[in-house]
């Protein structure tokens, strides 16, 4: 199995090693492998994890969202209720874009209005 040090999990996912640690102590990664030295070991599968937080906190959840989510992936819920959390989240993104999008529109009349 192929393993990656923490400088290169950092760069492959564009987090910091400070960031890859703090999700691992906030229990949103991992447990993460170490070596004989005790130097931590990332697997793909951490890579895709922390890409898939990295993601969900560029989205708007907070830390207990994840804590959440991580929560009913672990304790083997169903389906149906990794269904709802998620469709919950991407509805109250769905409410930031439109809000986003509205904001825009008004710098855009801004804009236009000062051009």
């Amino acid at each position: 199995m192929t393993t990656l040090t923490p400088a290169a999990a950092a760069d492959r996912t564009g987090v910091s090693l400070d960031t890859l640690r703090y999700y691992e102590r906030e229990g949103l990664i991992g447990p993460i492998r170490r070596s004989a030295g005790g130097r931590r070991e990332y697997t793909e599968d951490d890579v895709f994890w922390i890409g898939l937080v990295t993601c969900f906190r560029k989205a708007g959840l907070g830390i207990a969202d994840l804590r959440e989510f991580v929560a009913i992936l672990r304790a083997e819920h169903s389906a149906q209720d990794r269904v709802a959390f998620l469709r919950e989240r991407r509805a109250a993104l769905e409410q930031r874009v439109a809000a986003l999008r509205r904001a825009m529109e008004v710098l855009d009349e801004k804009i236009a209005y000062y051009s």
